[in-house]
């Protein structure tokens, strides 16, 4: 039985944002388009320790350049530490921003389900469930996916081409999903 309850973000609402530290050693604010974009997708995995992430990471590698040509940002963050990163790196194909030490407590301002490890030897602190969310111009959030576990996620090719039309200033495309009952 769960011991407590999450509270959702809503599309609509301001995005909490957090900096985080990359492993240049810069600091990195989740939330905020960098680079000339306007938008920010923010990706939040499990951690090294799940090979479906890593899988979904890479894939993201390969449609990055088109979620650029649309104005959007990307950024992956986990609350691995950053010797659990530099780990995960051997695994990965990216060259997109990618965050560590996303805390409990940010985790539970983003909404997100957390999880305890299985064993010490999966990883050796509580871990965020997916969550991807993207962040409009103005802050806000336009998309967002919140998964309780690896196995549900957003098909990143569908993801790229529904953003396109919906930043596509003749579509006229709002923020949906905006009431809660």
């Amino acid at each position: 039985m769960p011991n407590s309850y999450t509270n959702k973000l809503h599309p609509g609402m301001k995005f909490p944002e957090f900096s985080l530290p990359l492993l240049n050693g810069e600091a990195r604010t989740v939330g905020k388009a960098q680079n000339g974009f306007d938008w920010q997708l923010v990706l939040i995995y499990r951690g090294q320790h799940c090979p479906l992430c890593t899988k979904y990471l890479n894939q993201l590698q390969v449609l990055k350049s088109e979620f650029n040509d649309i104005g959007v940002d990307i950024i992956a963050v986990s609350g691995d530490s950053k010797a659990q990163l530099e780990t995960h790196l051997e695994k990965l194909t990216t060259d997109y921003a990618i965050a560590y030490g996303l805390t409990i407590e940010q985790m539970k301002a983003y909404g997100l389900y957390v999880s305890d490890p299985r064993s010490a030897e999966e990883t050796d602190h509580p871990f965020s469930e997916p969550g991807l969310f993207v962040i409009n111009e103005d802050g806000m959030i336009q998309v967002v996916d919140i998964s309780n576990n690896p196995f549900v996620r957003p098909e990143l090719g569908a993801l790229k081409n529904g953003l396109a039309w919906i930043r596509n200033p003749d579509n006229h495309y709002p923020i949906r999903g905006m009431h809660t009952y």
